[in-house]
């Protein structure tokens, strides 16, 4: 399959990634929101059945040890994380456990996820749920398409399904029995799917400005340096860890950081690697996260940390193509 012919499909269709690389913690107990709510960067506590938002679990000194979906079922609440902290992450919410009435496991093994993308993702998954459960309540693609972000069901009696826009563009992803993936996978492309590699729509998630954990954040990264502080951090719920280090930098620094990650325009169809040097006429003023071509632009877009005197839309730089000083031009998100 072409390149285009896969960006008319994430455009005009469902574009189906067999492989999302996330896995669940389940978390129970009568104290389950109370607790994970001193935990988590965003308003947990307010989440109703059906309901999730976007978090992040910080350090004391206001770095992210992980992000994390949120998603409140009937009588649990779900935490998915990037597939390679899951075991680490769970451990880590044990010791954080102490007299509250609150119980983890550790789901790592019992699901897949699997992502659809595109207008008609969810008609077909829809679609793909006829005759999978004649008494299971049918999920309409009307009624999907009206949720917001992170908003979720069950997918018949095993399973959930989540709004998630990741690639600018209606998108969902279902989370099934791991026992069960290639069989929902043969459902979703009987259904119309097209099986997409999550690689080869890389440059969607870049120019939707659509950071991923332990490739445009880690540990030394601050929410706000990433732009995530929208989706991420409720400013009205009470305490949690790391919050005074936000608070400091949102209302006593005017959210000003040394640092943010902005989008690029390649003057170019050379993509740079990770860690690329961004450039201006004075020196080195940061490094790319995320990059990729962009059929819809004809050219490479880039994600990158740059430094804060060079954030704004319209700023021209060059960025480090092995060795070729590439010029490029600060994006606001989405990259257009």
């Amino acid at each position: 399959m072409s390149e285009t012919t896969d960006f008319d499909v994430l455009q005009q269709g469902a574009a189906l990634v067999p492989r999302v690389g996330r896995c669940v913690v389940r978390v129970s107990g009568t104290e389950r929101a109370s607790w994970l709510q001193g935990l988590l960067t965003n308003d947990v506590q307010a989440l109703a059945p059906g309901q999730g938002c976007y978090a992040a679990w910080l350090t004391p000194q206001g770095r992210m040890i992980t992000d994390a979906v949120v998603l409140a079922e009937d009588d649990t609440l779900t935490i998915d994380v990037p597939v390679t902290l899951g075991e680490l992450v769970y451990r880590q919410l044990g010791a954080a456990i102490f007299a509250e009435d609150v119980q983890l496991a550790d789901e790592g093994a019992l699901w897949a996820m699997v992502g659809v993308h595109g207008p008609t993702a969810a008609a077909n998954i829809s679609r793909a749920m006829v005759g999978t459960e004649p008494s299971a309540t049918r999920l309409t693609a009307e009624a999907m398409m009206g949720w917001p972000e992170y908003a979720n069901a069950p997918l018949g009696s095993a399973g959930r399904v989540m709004r998630l826009d990741h690639y600018g563009t209606p998108g969902f992803v279902i989370r099934v029995p791991a026992e069960a993936r290639d069989v929902w996978l043969s459902r979703l492309r009987l259904a119309g799917a097209t099986p997409i590699a999550a690689e080869v729509v890389e440059f969607a998630r870049v120019e939707a400005g659509r950071p991923e954990f332990l490739v445009d954040m880690d540990a030394d990264t601050i929410p706000l340096e990433a732009g995530i502080e929208d989706r991420a951090i409720s400013f009205t719920k009470g305490c949690y860890v790391g919050q005074e280090v936000i608070v400091r930098v949102v209302y006593r620094g005017g959210g000003r950081v040394a640092r943010k990650l902005v989008g690029l325009k390649l003057e170019s169809s050379a993509v740079p690697g990770a860690r690329a040097t961004v450039r201006s006429e004075r020196g080195e003023v940061g490094r790319v996260t995320s990059a990729a071509w962009s059929p819809r632009l004809r050219r490479t877009v880039a994600m990158a940390y740059v430094h804060r005197k060079f954030v704004e839309p319209g700023t021209a730089l060059t960025v480090d193509c092995e060795g070729t000083l590439v010029p490029a031009v600060v994006s606001a998100f989405p990259i257009r």
